[in-house]
């Protein structure tokens, strides 16, 4: 599975942005999509997350601002982001995670996208 992200940019507190990711190749074995940032010395952290069934989830820091979407028929996933706040800004990845059944019990891979940059300045 590739993930290509889209979207990035630059804005002032408050503004908006649209990030997109697109997935190719087989999506047998993905039960959900998301996004995940990472600020300058600090570790990766969850925003959003889709599952295959619809279901959303999204980090207490972002609920009521982010929005995650997901279209099956074109494999894409979007995170409206409004009501940016300069604690926002970071590198978006998208990821795919997979789960596979095997004898010994299910085994998952998260599959990354190469990130795109959003950057909010006060």
């Amino acid at each position: 599975v590739q993930l290509q992200a889209s979207g990035g940019g630059s804005v002032q507190t408050g503004g908006s942005l649209r990030l997109s990711c697109v997935a190719r190749g087989s999506m047998s074995s993905i039960v959900s999509m998301g996004w995940y940032r990472q600020a300058p010395e600090k570790e990766r952290e969850l925003v959003a997350t889709v599952s295959n069934g619809g279901s959303t989830d999204y980090a207490e820091l972002v609920k009521g601002r982010f929005t995650i979407s997901r279209d099956n028929a074109d494999n894409t996933i979007y995170l409206q982001m409004n009501s940016l706040k300069p604690e926002d800004t970071g590198t978006y990845y998208c990821n795919a995670k997979s789960v596979r059944a095997r004898w010994s019990g299910p085994v998952t891979y998260d599959y990354w996208g190469q990130g795109t940059q959003v950057t909010v300045s006060s």
